[in-house]
């Protein structure tokens, strides 16, 4: 038998049971790059969205360990740990001992952290608006409910 045609034959099965365009995967990376693309346009202070998850959840919760900011904001200990070495460097934060624990690092905003975080609150609802605009008022209830089941 022609191993060409036995090759082509295998590939068209498996094509047909199995179409990117349909994949979860494929389709969440293609809106998270659009997401990206939009955060860029809107945020304008050089900022990543992994920076921006650090600042904003810094805001929230107050002054946390970094392995604890790691983990409310979803990023392992080597990516938190980069994204708060570069957000010191920027003077967006600082990093002192914890009083508690001396092996600990304590994660804080900066006074221009605080205002600079303050500041693009207006432009991350902008963002999350603009992101979810193709769907409706219900849809994206419902879409952000199923979202936060996948997690």
């Amino acid at each position: 038998m022609n191993t060409k045609s036995t090759t082509k034959r295998r590939s068209e099965g498996k094509s047909a049971s199995y179409l990117l365009d349909t994949q979860v995967g494929f389709i969440l990376r293609q809106a998270l790059q659009r997401h990206a693309t939009i955060f860029v346009d809107h945020m304008g202070e050089d900022l990543t969205m992994t920076q921006w998850a650090a600042l904003s959840k810094l805001l929230e919760k107050g002054p946390c360990s970094q392995n604890l900011l790691g983990r409310y904001t979803a990023m392992d200990a080597a990516t938190i740990k980069g994204v708060v070495e570069r957000l010191v460097r920027r003077g967006l934060v600082e990093t002192n001992p914890d009083p508690d624990d001396g092996r600990r690092l304590l994660v804080t905003l900066t006074a221009d952290g605080v205002a600079q975080t303050e500041r693009l609150i207006p432009a991350a609802h902008e963002i999350t608006k603009e992101t979810l605009s193709p769907l409706t008022k219900d849809e994206r209830t419902q879409f952000l409910a199923l979202l936060s089941r996948l997690k």
